[in-house]
């Protein structure tokens, strides 16, 4: 049945090489960037979502919710949830028609051009971010595919690794951002087939959902979202307000996703983007919900004795690839399932991988080269760094996810904590604040990246009220650090007001 598996997701790796080749005409930066500004609705939505989706949908999620309980994974969902709506609903229509007025290609060029930043300052420090954190949050994805096929067919890690790595390169640095899209929505279905079938055949696997229910009862805390516990635990501790909020700023994450906002602006219309909300943030909400769902599934199936029982978050991870091992032995279709089924957690790696490995390009290209260096180069020699960038980010990246004992939702976590405190407040301010200057943005974005680590590595182990996510504190002081530092400086010309009140 292996063999039947392999050639399933063989299939679907080479049709998304051939959705590369498809869209490999790229005739300048702003089609391999943007795909041209021509992204229809439904596109948008879900290449969007997909992007935003990377392989903690179907294994950091599920595994977070079997070994911790529905708390941490649940408000983390309910989070995710909110900030996806509002971001489409306050941020997608704006960004798309500012960008366009101000020919901008980049999240970085977009807050450059907006405050008419001489320093090259802003460009220096988004692009620092976007290379940053983008390698562990690739490194992420390949981990996942890593361990996909270390689990399942006992392939070695890293040379199961470095070959997901080598697809995702070739069709990416192709087809540049039309073929991530593209494939992104082709992803995002073949995902949503995977957490549908895992979910069934998991509930039936576990004898029933009165049995699932059961079992999950048996666990103190673990259906509630106010008790921090996990399957090992006899005795479960209390998910406070505080740890609440916290896990809900997650949300707030998404004012600063290159690799998301970037999506707004390819849009080929600003007004079809009330649909691609509706789509993308029932899709988003749905797909959470039933990932969450399946970490519970999962933990009943362990009582069954369908699946073992993990010893590790990391380990609980696997999940999903162990379901559809499980699935794969009924026999030749069930085989096939099984593939597709693995072939999702691909797709969700690889919709976010490419993503990042484009927006890591255009930092690199547009940003440092061009604008900050001031090398000006032709088109086709912009597209031939942007893609050996594509190349070289991987590389690091790969290099990054050596250790397959590493947590794929905590990398992802900090990653995604980098993003928003950097990116996110002055992304809010630059598209609401007319006030907001060129002094505020710099002190903005900077202070949230630092804050980001000094969090993390020095205030955050002292434990108590200090143990939050990151991006919680570091958004708050970014904001602060753009509103005072915006008051303190002169206020921006006539020029950048008239054109901030014109884009409505």
């Amino acid at each position: 049945m292996n063999t039947i598996i392999l050639i399933a997701i063989a299939v679907y790796l080479v049709g998304m090489l051939a959705i590369g080749f498809k869209y490999s005409n790229n005739k300048t930066s702003e089609d391999f960037y943007l795909g041209g500004r021509k992204l229809g609705p439904i596109v948008t939505a879900m290449s969007t979502e997909a992007s935003d989706m990377s392989a903690y949908l179907l294994m950091g999620v599920p595994g977070l919710a079997l070994f911790c309980g529905v708390a941490e994974a649940s408000w983390t969902a309910i989070g995710l949830s909110l900030g996806t709506y509002l971001n489409w609903l306050i941020v997608a229509k704006r960004l798309r028609r500012y960008s366009a007025k101000l020919g901008s290609i980049t999240v970085p060029d977009f807050l450059a051009t907006r405050f008419r930043d001489n320093t090259k300052l802003i460009e220096t420090i988004g692009a620092l971010t976007i290379i940053v954190f983008f390698v562990p949050y690739t490194a992420s994805g390949f981990a996942a595919c890593g361990k996909l096929f270390n689990s399942l067919f006992g392939f070695a890690y890293m040379p199961s690794m470095i070959i997901s790595a080598a697809v995702i390169v070739a069709y990416c640095a192709l087809g540049g951002f039309m073929a991530a899209s593209v494939t992104s929505l082709i992803q995002s279905i073949v995902m949503t087939f995977a957490l549908i079938v895992v979910c069934f055949f998991g509930i039936n696997a576990a004898g029933g959902w009165g049995a699932v229910m059961d079992n999950a009862r048996s666990v103190p805390g673990y259906l509630s979202l106010f008790a921090s516990t996990n399957i090992q635990s006899t005795t479960p501790g209390t998910y406070t307000f505080l740890m609440i909020v916290s896990t809900m700023a997650w949300g707030l994450g998404y004012f600063g996703m290159p690799h998301i906002l970037v999506h707004f602006m390819a849009a080929e219309d600003e007004e079809k983007l009330s649909l691609s909300r509706r789509v993308g943030s029932v899709w988003c909400v749905i797909s959470l919900g039933v990932a969450v769902l399946i970490g519970i599934i999962g933990f009943g199936m362990t009582k069954t004795g369908a699946l073992a029982l993990p010893g590790s978050e990391p380990e609980a991870e696997n999940m999903i690839v162990n379901v559809a091992h499980l699935i794969a032995q009924k026999g030749f279709f069930a085989a096939i399932i099984g593939g597709f089924i693995l072939a999702g957690i691909l797709a969700a790696t690889m919709s976010t991988a490419d993503a990042q490995l484009l927006g890591a390009a255009s930092g690199v290209t547009k940003n440092l080269l061009n604008d900050v260096l001031g090398k000006k180069l032709d088109d086709k020699t912009n597209m031939l760094i942007a893609r050996l960038t594509v190349i070289g980010v991987a590389i690091l990246g790969v290099i990054f996810a050596s250790n397959p004992n590493s947590s794929i939702f905590r990398v992802v976590s900090f990653a995604w904590a980098g993003f928003g405190a950097t990116f996110g407040p002055v992304m809010l301010f630059a598209l609401f604040w007319k006030r907001c200057n060129k002094q505020g943005a710099i002190a903005g974005m900077a202070s949230g990246m630092i804050m980001i680590f000094v969090w993390k590595f020095l205030i955050a182990p002292k434990g108590g009220v200090f143990a939050i996510y990151e991006l919680l504190p570091a958004f708050v002081i970014s904001c602060i650090f753009i509103v005072v530092v915006s008051l303190c400086t002169p206020e921006p010309s006539k020029t950048i007001v008239k054109e901030f009140e014109s884009v409505g």
